[in-house]
C-alpha cells in the first residue's frame, strides 16, 4: 500500500505541475539589442504619478452638484493635455499592473506564482533604460524595479510596511508622505551639487507611487467619502508637485507628466479579476511633447462614459496598459524596454510626422527582435524535418517589410510607414504567441495519455483487491518478460528522441510517465478479461443505465465549478434519494430530516458570492444559533443519560463542552465589536486581536479534550471550528457550516439505514459507537455497487464545501474584510493563509463525517478512497483540457484554479483523511483528581 500511495502522490504532483509548463511558462526571451529612436526627444524628464487602485469613473465623474472630483486634473485634460482610458489586463493586482506600465509586458501567471513582492524574472524597464530614476512610495512596489535595474541609477524612498493599515484612521497619509518627501528632496538638492547636476541631466524619471486610494478603497469601498476625499488630496498633491518641478527647472517646457493607475476596484472593494471597474483606469498626459486637447463633434465608444462624464467634445484616446511604456520611452528618448509588447499610442504625441514614423519603426523593430530570438530558440531545440515555422512572417517577408518602411520614411510617406509598422507589430506579436505555445499539443497529449492510464490502473486495482469479480490466474512469466522489454524499449526510444532535441528535463518526465503507467495496466489483462465477462453477463440496459448515471453525476460536478447553481440541482436530487431507493419506508423521520436539510443547503449556492457587502447581524445570528443548538443537544444528552443511569459523561467532559460554547459566544462578541470599532475609525482593538489569535490556537486543543463517542466528538469538532469560522465571516457564510454539519449528521444516520436496506450488515447503535475502538480488520467487507454512490456523495459534499458560499472569489479577488479580527496591516501571506483556513473549515467537517461513514459501514478507508481517486481524476482530465491562457483574467484564473483545485483535491484528501482520523480518534488526557470514599 505505501508504494501505491507514493506512486499516486508522485503522479498527481507531475500532473499538477505540468500545466504551469504547458500553459504558463514565462514568455520572456533574452538576447535582443536595444532599439532607440534616432531623432532628439521632445522631453528631458518625465514625472509618472501612479494612483494605486484609482478607477477611471471615480476620477472623471462629476460630483452631484456638477463640480469635478479632481479640479486640477480636470482643467489639465480640458486645457493642456490628452486623456483616455488605459485598459489593464489581469491579474488586476499592483505588481502586474506596474510591470505592464513600466516594462511594457503582461506578467504571466508563473511569475505571480513565484513571488509577490520580489522580481522573479529578469526584465528590462523604462527605469532601467533611464539615466536616473528617483521613486517614492510603497515598499511592495519600488524595490522590484530597483533590483531589476543594471547599475546603480534607480533610487527608492519607501515608508514602513506597517503603514499600510486597512483599519487606520486615514490611509491618505501614505500619499501625503510621498508628496512631502518629494518636496523636501527638491529643496535639499539646492544645497547638494551632485544631486542638483544629476537632476539637470536628460533622460530622468521621477516616479510617485500613491497607495492611499487603494488602501481606502479596500477599507471603506470606492463609493465612500474617504475614497473620494483621497482623490481630492491626490489632485492637490499633483498640482503642487507639477508647480514645484516647473519652478525648479525655470519653466523650460521640457517636462512630460503622466497620471494613471495600475488597476481599478470593484464596488465592494476588491480587485484581481476582470470586471470593468477593475480593468478601466484613467490616463492623463500633459507637458513636453504631448498633444493639446483635441475638440471633436462626435466620437463613438461602446460605453456611455463620455456622456456621464460630460467629456463628449474632448477626444478620448484609449490605450492598452502596456502601451504606456513605449510612450514614456519615446517622450524622453530612451530605448524601448526589451520585453515590451506595447504599441506606441501616436495620438498622444505632439511632434513631427517624421518623429512619429521613426518612433513607430523603432517600436516595430523592437518587437520583431523578440520574435526572431523566440524563433531561433525553438529552431535550435527541434529536429529540422519536424520544425514548422510561423507561415505569415518568414525571413523574406521580414526583410521586405523593413525595406518598404525605410523607403516610405525616406520618401516622407509617413502615414503609409506608420500603418505598415502597425501591421508588422501585429504579425510579430502573433508569431511570438505561436512559438510560445509551440510544444503545447505534444505535451498535452502526453499528460492526457498518462491520466487515462493512471485512472484505468486504479479501477483495475479496485476490482482486483476489493471486489469478488475476478479469479486469481497464474502469471505467465514469458509474456511478462516480453511485455517488460517491449515497454522498456519504447521508453528508450522516447528518451533518445528528446535527447537529440535538447529538451528540458521536465519534458522527459511528462513523456516517459505514460510508459510505466500503461505497462502496469497491460500486466492486468486477465483482470480486464474477467471484468468484460462479468459485464457482458449483465443486462445491457442495466449496464448502460449505470454508466449514464455515473457520467451524469461527474458532469454535474464539473458543471458546478462554472455555475454554482448546479450544486443546487445536485442537492435537490439528493433530497429525493430516500424516495428513489425506497429507503424512506423503513426510516420515515430520518428520511424527512435528510430531505429538509438537503433543501436548506441547496439555498446557499444560489446566494451571491461572499464578500460583496458585510452583514454582521447574520454572523451574530449564526453564533447565537450555534449556542442554541449546543444547549439543546446538551440537554437531550443529559436527559437520556439520567434516564439510562449511565454516568460516562463526567464533569471534565461537561467543562470542555462549556468552554467551547463560551469560545463561540466570545467569537460572536469579537466580530461585532471589531466591526463597530473599524466603522468608527478606531482601528482593531488589541484585546479583540489577542482573543482572536487565542481562539484560533486553543480551539483544536479543546476539541481533542472531548470524548471520542461518535456524535459527541463530531459535535465538539463543529463547536471548535465554528468559533474560528465566525471570526473569519462577514455575512451569510457564517450560517453555512451549521447547515452543512446538519446534513453530515443526517448522512451518517442515512448510511446506516442504507446498509440495513441492502442487507450488508445489521443496524449498529450509533449513540454508543466510539471512534477509538479499533475496527477489526476481518470485519472489513468487500465493495458493493452502493459504495460508488457513497464515494460520489463525499466528492459532491467536498465540492459543495468549497463553492457553497463562492469562497473561491475570496482568494481570486482579494478582499481583506474577512481577516479584520486578526489583522488589518497589509500582509499578503498572512491574510492569504487565513482565507485558506476559512475555505478549509467546511472541508474538515465533510472529511470527519466521511471518516464516520467509513468506520460505521465497516469499509477500509483505502477502498473508498480509491473510488474517490477515480472520480476526481476523471474530473481533473476535464479541467486539463479547459485550462485557458487567454481571455479575461477571470477566465484564466478560474480555469487554473479549477484544475489545481481538482488535482489538489486528491493530495488534499489524503491529508484530510489523516487529519479526520486524528480529530476523531485522538484524545488528550487531563490529570484528574481521584476521589477518596470513606470506608
Amino acid at each position: 500500500i505505501p508504494v501505491f500511495i507514493l506512486a499516486g502522490l508522485l503522479v498527481h504532483c507531475v500532473f499538477l505541475v505540468s500545466i504551469f509548463d504547458i500553459y504558463f511558462s514565462s514568455p520572456l526571451v533574452h538576447g535582443m539589442t536595444p532599439q532607440q529612436t534616432p531623432l532628439p526627444p521632445p522631453a528631458k524628464r518625465l514625472v509618472l504619478f501612479v494612483a494605486d487602485g484609482l478607477r477611471a469613473d471615480s476620477l472623471y465623474e462629476l460630483n452631484s452638484n456638477g463640480t469635478p472630483r479632481a479640479p486640477y486634473l480636470r482643467s489639465i485634460l480640458e486645457n493642456n493635455g490628452s486623456w483616455g482610458i488605459s485598459h489593464t489586463r489581469v491579474p488586476t493586482e499592483s505588481r502586474p499592473g506596474h510591470v505592464a506600465l513600466i516594462a511594457g509586458f503582461y506578467e504571466d501567471v508563473s511569475a505571480v506564482a513565484k513571488g509577490w513582492k520580489e522580481n522573479p524574472v529578469e526584465f528590462d524597464s523604462v527605469f532601467n533604460e533611464s539615466k536616473y530614476t528617483w521613486s517614492w512610495g510603497s515598499p511592495d512596489i519600488l524595490p522590484m524595479f530597483a533590483k531589476g535595474a543594471t547599475g546603480d541609477h534607480v533610487y527608492t524612498f519607501c515608508y514602513a510596511a506597517e503603514s499600510e493599515d486597512f483599519g487606520a484612521e486615514d490611509a491618505a497619509k501614505l500619499d501625503i508622505w510621498v508628496f512631502d518627501h518629494v518636496k523636501s528632496f527638491f529643496n535639499s538638492s539646492r544645497s547638494n551639487q551632485t544631486l542638483f547636476s544629476a537632476l539637470n541631466e536628460e533622460k530622468v524619471v521621477l516616479f510617485l507611487h500613491l497607495l492611499g486610494i487603494d488602501t481606502n478603497g479596500h477599507a471603506h469601498r470606492p463609493n465612500s467619502r474617504e475614497y473620494q476625499e483621497n482623490i481630492k488630496q491626490v489632485d492637490e498633491g499633483v498640482k503642487e508637485i507639477a508647480s514645484l518641478i516647473d519652478n525648479f527647472y525655470g519653466n523650460d517646457g521640457k517636462t512630460a507628466f503622466i497620471l494613471t493607475s495600475d488597476h481599478g476596484m470593484t464596488d465592494w472593494g476588491s480587485h484581481g479579476a476582470g470586471h470593468p471597474s477593475e480593468t478601466l483606469t484613467p490616463l492623463i498626459v500633459w507637458g513636453a511633447g504631448v498633444n493639446y486637447p483635441q475638440k471633436v463633434t462626435s466620437q463613438f465608444f461602446e460605453d456611455n462614459f463620455l456622456k456621464e462624464w460630460k467629456l463628449e467634445n474632448l477626444k478620448r484616446i484609449d490605450v492598452n496598459q502596456a502601451d504606456i511604456a513605449p510612450l514614456m520611452a519615446s517622450l524622453i528618448g530612451v530605448p524601448f524596454p526589451l520585453n515590451s509588447v506595447g504599441t506606441l499610442p501616436l495620438e498622444y504625441l505632439n511632434s513631427s510626422a517624421h518623429f512619429k514614423a521613426e518612433s513607430m519603426f523603432t517600436n516595430a523593430v523592437q518587437i520583431l527582435e523578440q520574435f526572431k530570438v523566440k524563433m531561433s530558440q525553438k529552431k535550435e531545440t527541434t529536429l529540422s524535418f519536424l520544425f514548422t515555422p510561423f507561415k505569415p512572417l518568414p525571413d523574406s517577408e521580414q526583410i521586405n517589410l523593413l525595406k518598404k518602411i525605410r523607403l516610405y520614411i525616406q520618401q516622407q510617406k509617413y502615414d503609409e510607414a506608420v500603418s505598415l509598422c502597425k501591421a508588422l507589430i501585429d504579425l510579430a506579436l502573433e508569431g511570438l504567441s505561436y512559438y510560445h505555445t509551440y510544444d503545447r499539443l505534444f505535451l498535452g497529449l502526453s499528460i492526457a495519455l498518462g491520466f487515462v492510464g493512471w485512472t484505468t490502473y486504479v479501477i483495475l486495482v479496485i476490482i482486483k483487491a476489493h471486489t469478488n469479480l475476478t479469479k486469481t490466474a497464474p502469471t505467465n512469466e514469458k509474456k511478462s518478460t516480453v511485455l517488460f522489454y517491449g515497454f522498456a524499449s519504447a521508453g528508450m526510444i522516447i528518451a533518445f528522441f528528446l535527447l537529440i532535441q535538447t529538451c528540458p528535463w521536465t519534458y522527459y518526465v511528462y513523456c516517459l510517465l505514460p510508459v510505466p503507467v500503461w505497462y502496469a495496466v497491460v500486466r492486468e489483462i486477465p483482470v480486464i478479461q474477467d471484468l468484460a465477462t462479468n459485464v457482458l453477463s449483465l443486462r445491457i440496459g442495466q449496464s448502460i443505465g449505470f454508466l449514464l448515471v455515473c457520467v451524469l453525476g461527474i458532469e454535474i460536478l464539473v458543471f458546478s465549478f462554472f455555475y454554482r447553481s448546479a450544486l443546487t440541482i445536485g442537492l435537490l436530487v439528493f433530497a429525493g434519494w430516500p424516495v428513489i431507493t425506497r429507503l424512506w419506508i423503513q426510516a420515515k423521520t430520518r428520511a424527512l430530516i435528510w430531505t429538509l436539510l438537503c433543501m436548506l443547503l441547496a439555498i446557499f449556492p444560489l446566494m451571491p458570492v461572499v464578500g460583496r457587502e458585510p452583514n454582521i447581524p447574520l454572523v451574530i445570528a449564526a453564533g447565537l444559533m450555534t449556542l442554541l443548538v449546543s444547549f439543546f443537544s446538551l440537554y437531550k444528552e443529559l436527559a437520556s443519560l439520567c434516564k439510562s443511569g449511565n454516568k460516562y459523561r463526567d464533569n471534565e467532559d461537561l467543562k470542555v463542552c462549556f468552554y467551547q460554547m463560551f469560545s463561540v459566544a466570545l467569537s460572536t462578541y469579537v466580530v461585532s465589536s471589531t466591526h463597530n470599532s473599524l466603522k468608527n475609525k478606531q482601528g482593531l482593538p488589541v484585546m479583540n486581536q489577542i482573543i482572536s489569535w487565542m481562539t484560533l490556537v486553543s480551539s483544536p486543543v479543546l476539541l481533542l479534550l472531548s470524548p471520542t463517542f461518535l456524535f459527541q466528538r463530531l459535535f465538539s469538532i463543529l463547536l471548535s471550528l465554528m468559533s474560528t469560522y465566525l471570526l473569519l465571516s462577514t455575512g451569510y457564510e457564517a450560517l453555512f457550516p451549521l447547515a452543512l454539519f446538519g446534513l453530515m449528521f443526517a448522512w451518517i444516520n442515512m448510511e446506516q439505514e442504507a446498509l440495513q436496506h441492502y442487507g450488508l450488515s445489521l443496524k449498529g447503535k450509533l449513540a454508543v459507537f466510539n471512534f477509538t475502538y479499533a475496527v477489526d480488520i476481518t470485519q472489513f467487507r468487500q465493495l458493493h455497487l452502493d459504495d460508488i454512490r457513497r464515494s460520489f456523495f463525499f466528492v459532491f459534499f467536498i465540492v459543495t464545501a468549497f463553492f457553497g458560499t463562492g469562497n473561491i472569489a475570496s482568494i481570486n479577488s482579494f478582499d481583506p474584510a474577512s481577516v479584520y479580527c486578526f489583522l488589518t496591516v497589509f500582509s499578503p501571506f498572512m491574510m492569504g493563509g487565513l482565507l485558506l483556513l476559512k475555505v478549509a473549515i467546511p472541508f474538515v467537517l465533510v472529511s470527519c463525517a466521511f471518516e464516520a461513514v467509513q468506520v460505521t459501514t465497516q469499509l477500509s478507508s483505502k477502498s473508498l478512497f480509491l473510488i474517490v481517486l477515480v472520480i476526481s481524476d476523471i474530473m481533473a482530465l476535464h479541467f486539463f483540457f479547459l485550462v485557458k491562457d487567454y481571455g479575461s483574467w477571470l477566465d484564466i484564473g478560474t480555469s487554473i484554479s479549477h484544475y489545481v483545485l481538482v488535482m489538489s483535491l486528491t493530495i488534499f484528501m489524503m491529508v484530510m483523511n489523516g487529519l479526520a482520523q486524528l480529530l476523531t480518534t485522538q484524545r488528550l488526557g487531563l490529570p484528574r483528581r481521584t476521589k477518596h470514599h470513606p470506608t
